[in-house]
């Protein structure tokens, strides 16, 4: 049977250009595109990306030239995701809400050649690219020029902003519709590059394979059971892990993407009723969007809307409430270097018999892994042993399979230490239930050890939030005089609830968890600090947290100011040795 040949017949290296070219074979009269006053069909979009790829070209983009984004969910940004690897390069896509200097060095590290920006976001690029030009300059390095600009106009309505000679329509208009795309030889090679949030450490270049953003493709939208010619809509960025992979997932589905450009209550509900959208990929924090609406911005829900919900573990009553008014949720996890979500929460029929506060708690697990992980478990990382499945102990996830990253661009010592032990170490983490389902209990750093004993910052934040008052809350470790540390929660409340007071909580948790989980302090704060996905950035909490102080009899007072510092943020991080194997939860 070795004998067998490889051939072209048999054998063609997994691209998710594919999906372009055999939508607008399929489905080339559909809607594809849906933006403002915009259409497109999947025919047109595809000649569109064919155009665009061959004026990169002309511009001497080449294989693994970096092509860098900078722009909100638009019709360009989701074109790129098909035209700039057609190209035979890898798409940068950039964090809008980076600074400048933040954005200068991802351009200078990528070493991007070309550098597209939306108008809307031509200062702040103006801004990095002076910065980009100092540093050459002072550097004097000849290693990297400084990269060609192309400003996105408003497909909708044209502002005529310019940042160089280059303009996108432009470069779409000259491109050419015979252009045949770069062969993918080698499935390995890079397809896009993502930076992490940088919120628990310096940003990384997270390489992604066209093998493996076709694979994650693939596994999310059938894990997600979405179906032929879905209505999608864009209000997770598609700077975020390529939009969870759904930018080539829709076009695999035959589906109409629908962009808005800010995530706000009225435009996703209007264009909910508008365009009757069946899919939404958020975090939790667009939950809390949806159900504070006003009423003249909420809209009478056509049918159901599927949400694919992530970047943070959702409390059971958000979900309870999210789902009362016509949104059927479905919880991930996952992460930048797993090419987004790498375990899904697949429903079971059996569980629809349980009552609505059982099946919340179900759903609020991360689940089970995608089909095309190879395994997902839950270790001591120190012994590499899996934990026993009985939904209390604690060890770290670790994942591996062709879904997740080639490794970090430009640092081997980063890319080692990830890859542990033949596994990709999130640094989360979690337990596993009988059922074989996973759960988060928290990044490692974050669980709070009190006395010898491990406390889960996400079951106490669960709590606070059944409290009617609460509108949203993070719990972090701060110092304590006996037990080394105790958990300090960090509480915004509801409008109109400002009577609730501190005792208020904290009794509210002593009913609810056992006395040495509940907090020993409650600050009450107008937001929390949070990244641009919703995530909420807890190293700003850990250093507020820091100066506060527990006294002998239980009661905390403030060392210092204890309002969160958003200015200079320090990190506080509990070496993983800490955690221990065994919790009793």
């Amino acid at each position: 049977m070795n004998e067998l040949p490889k051939c072209e017949a048999n054998y063609v290296p997994l691209t998710p250009i594919a999906f372009l070219k055999r939508a607008s074979k399929v489905y080339g009269d559909r809607i594809s595109i849906i933006y403002a006053g915009v259409r497109f069909t999947w025919h047109q979009t595809y000649e569109r990306c064919l155009r665009l790829a061959s004026s990169l070209r002309s511009l001497n983009v080449g294989k693994n030239d970096v092509v860098s984004v900078l722009a909100p969910n638009i019709p360009a940004l989701y074109e790129m995701h098909f035209s700039v690897p057609m190209a035979g390069a890898v798409l940068n896509t950039i964090n809008t809400r980076l600074d400048a200097k933040s954005i200068a060095t991802i351009l200078r590290h990528s070493e991007a050649k070309v550098f597209f920006v939306d108008y809307q976001f031509v200062p702040l690029a103006s801004d990095a690219l002076r910065l980009l030009m100092d540093d050459l300059q002072k550097s004097g390095s000849s290693e990297m020029s400084m990269p060609l600009v192309a400003v996105i106009d408003d497909i909708d309505t044209p502002t005529q902003v310019r940042l160089g000679e280059l303009e996108y329509e432009q470069l779409v208009y000259q491109g050419d519709p015979g252009y045949v795309t770069e062969e993918i030889n080698d499935e390995w090679d890079p397809i896009a590059l993502n930076y992490t949030s940088g919120t628990t450490s310096a940003p990384k270049g997270v390489v992604y394979s066209h093998r493996g953003a076709y694979l994650s493709t693939l596994s999310l939208i059938l894990s997600w059971e979405m179906k032929s010619e879905p209505v999608y809509l864009w209000s997770l960025p598609m700077f975020h892990c390529n939009g969870w992979t759904f930018t080539w997932g829709v076009a695999a589905r035959g589906g109409t993407n629908v962009f808005i450009r800010s995530t706000t209550a009225e435009n996703i509900y209007k264009n909910i009723a508008l365009h009757k959208v069946t899919h939404l990929c958020c975090a939790p924090i667009v939950f809390n969007i949806l159900l504070e609406a006003k009423p003249h911005e909420r809209c009478n829900m056509p049918t159901t809307v599927e949400i694919l919900t992530g970047g943070a573990p959702p409390p059971a009553p958000l979900l309870e409430k999210i789902e009362s008014i016509g949104f059927h949720v479905v919880h991930a996890y996952g992460l930048t270097e797993a090419t987004g979500p790498a375990l899904v929460n697949e429903w079971q029929k059996k569980w629809n018999e349980i009552p609505r506060e059982e099946q919340s708690k179900l759903k609020a697990r991360q689940g089970i892994s995608i089909l095309t992980l190879a395994d997902a478990d839950v270790k001591d990382i120190k012994t590499m042993q899996s934990v026993p499945r009985d939904g209390k102990t604690m060890g770290e996830i670790v994942l591996r399979g062709s879904s997740i990253m080639k490794g970090y661009l430009k640092d081997e010592n980063a890319t080692s230490k990830a890859f542990h032990g033949g596994w990709f170490a999130t640094g989360d983490v979690g337990v596993v239930h009988p059922d074989g389902y996973f759960e988060i209990k928290d990044r490692s750093k974050d669980v709070i050890i009190s006395g010898g004993e491990n406390i889960s910052s996400v079951e106490v934040e669960t709590v606070l939030y059944r409290h009617p008052s609460v509108h949203d809350a993070s719990v972090v470790a701060m110092p304590h005089p006996m037990w080394g540390e105790s958990p300090c929660a960090f509480v915004t409340i509801k409008k109109n609830h400002g009577d609730v007071t501190e005792e208020d909580i904290i009794q509210h948790c002593r009913k609810n968890l056992p006395h040495f989980m509940v907090p020993k302090k409650v600050q009450f704060v107008e937001d929390l600090p949070k990244t641009s996905t919703g995530k909420i950035q807890k190293f700003e909490l850990r250093a507020s947290a820091k100066s506060l102080v527990i006294s002998e009899n239980g009661n905390s007072s403030n060392k210092k100011s204890t309002q969160v510092n958003r200015e200079q943020p320090k990190y506080y991080n509990q070496p993983r040795s800490r955690i221990l194997a065994s919790s009793r939860l």
